[in-house]
């Protein structure tokens, strides 16, 4: 159960960002309308091979990172060099470029939430991060110096399993930062930045944990790129900068990205006592699955759940629905018609960030909670680029004698999505992502007071 009065805030942020020096710099470009999405060198030369190949994508130096490659095995990185050094030799060789992300981060995070060592270290304070797939860089060179180049086991990294384990970037964190309270990971496909931040306030909301940094991360990967790729979903077609376009009757998938949004969560009554600065407020959080047995099709009535979990505690309309937005045909229509069908057709607006960065799967949630925070902080709404058409006809499955939603067109709800960032009050936002299998989540926050 809950514990009565308890409440959580938002006190630190950090992550890796495309095309961005430092969250300073991911401010700037997102509310200057920018892109963060560009053409991929990696993928581009698959030609053929592949259909999409643009992405927001990391590299090692633009993290000032350098890869130290193995001396006995192909191709293989040994471990990291932290240029600025900001990390320690030993905790970067456990570490695969996912994880490094979330260890900055973390520090970002809890630099800015101004808590001391008593604190990090402290057993009431908790690590849940969450990643969408393996240490695929790393494991890929492993296994090819085994069975394609006949290498022996003990020279396959010793650090292959940690550098690629499920949980590898909450243990890589709280090895950093040495916390001894609750270190676990939450997977659910694209909801896992989302669904970690919301395990985290229920740990403090219902009294387990004082502290938590909490988030979602996915480190650079052709094998993750190239495994979406296969499926055909992803984005193709277009420049760079107008790929990711959600709800655009034109859109025909998503852009691959990658990164890492890391928050650092604390007790209300303790943060406010301390003097800290409160980024938002959470103010409730609610997850469910579809139960339609449909791995990939999104479904309206689970997200009509979804929406009357996250409301049954206080019924405030948003200001701004911060969207999942993939820019897929179908996910772009159910999540538009069942916002509208839940609050209307005005006194509010979505924001769709992947427009601007696109799709960083497993760090997705994250990510764009942190995009909400900086609209709280600056009051102002962020953009749904390259939204430009919006279908004038009904969808066909808005055609059918069993549809029970809206039954106008997306374009009537023109108006409900802003082209470019613009100044606005803001006092509440609602978060949703999505993910494979069926998993919703949603969470809403307000100003920090």
């Amino acid at each position: 159960m809950q514990v009565s009065g308890r409440k959580v805030a938002v006190v630190g942020m950090g992550g890796a960002f495309p095309t961005c020096k430092n969250l300073d710099d991911f401010n700037q470009k997102l509310f200057s309308n920018q892109s963060l999405i560009r053409s991929w060198d990696k993928a581009s030369i698959f030609e053929k091979k592949i259909r999409s190949t643009v992405s927001g994508f990391i590299t090692e130096e633009e993290m000032d990172l350098e890869i130290i490659p193995s001396s006995l095995l192909e191709n293989y990185p040994e471990t990291y060099v932290d240029k600025l050094n900001r990390i320690q030799p030993g905790n970067l060789a456990t570490a695969d470029v996912g994880s490094i992300w979330a260890m900055l981060g973390a520090m970002d995070a809890i630099k800015m939430a101004g808590w001391e060592d008593s604190e990090t270290q402290s057993q009431q304070t908790g690590v849940v991060i969450g990643s969408g797939g393996a240490g695929h860089e790393v494991l890929r060179h492993a296994w090819h110096n085994f069975f394609e180049m006949g290498v022996k086991t003990r020279l396959v990294g010793s650090h292959a399993v940690d550098r690629a384990m499920v949980y590898r970037d909450a243990a890589n964190v709280s090895c950093l930062i040495k916390s001894k309270g609750v270190c676990e990971s939450i997977g659910s496909a694209c909801a896992t930045g989302l669904g970690n931040i919301g395990y985290a306030f229920r740990l403090i909301k219902f009294g387990i944990q004082d502290r938590v940094i909490a988030g979602g991360v996915e480190g650079t990967s052709l094998e993750t790129f190239i495994g979406f790729d296969a499926m055909q979903v992803l984005s193709r077609g277009f420049s760079p900068e107008e790929s990711s376009r959600p709800f655009d009757m034109n859109r025909n998938g998503f852009v691959c990205s990658f990164g890492a949004g890391i928050i650092a969560l604390e007790e209300y009554a303790s943060a406010k006592a301390r003097g800290a600065k409160i980024l938002g407020v959470i103010d409730d959080y609610f997850n469910n699955s579809d139960g339609d047995g449909d791995m990939f099709y999104p479904s309206f009535a689970g997200q009509q759940r979804l929406w009357k979990g996250l409301l049954t505690n206080d019924n405030r309309k948003p200001d701004v629905v911060k969207v999942h937005g993939t820019s897929t045909p179908a996910g772009d229509a159910i999540e538009l018609l069942s916002v509208v069908d839940t609050l209307g057709k005005k006194d509010y607006h979505i924001s769709a960030p992947k427009s601007q960065f696109g799709h960083m799967l497993g760090a997705a949630g994250s990510v764009e909670f942190i995009t909400a925070l900086l609209m709280l902080e600056n009051q102002k709404v962020l953009p749904c680029l390259n939204s430009n058409n919006l279908n004038p006809e009904l969808e066909n499955f808005q055609k059918t004698a069993n549809w029970q939603g809206p039954k106008e067109p997306l374009a009537a709800f023109r108006e409900l999505m802003p082209q470019e960032s613009f100044s606005k009050e803001i006092n509440k936002i609602a978060c949703l992502n999505y993910g494979f299998g069926g998993t919703n989540s949603a969470i809403s926050i307000s100003k920090g007071t």
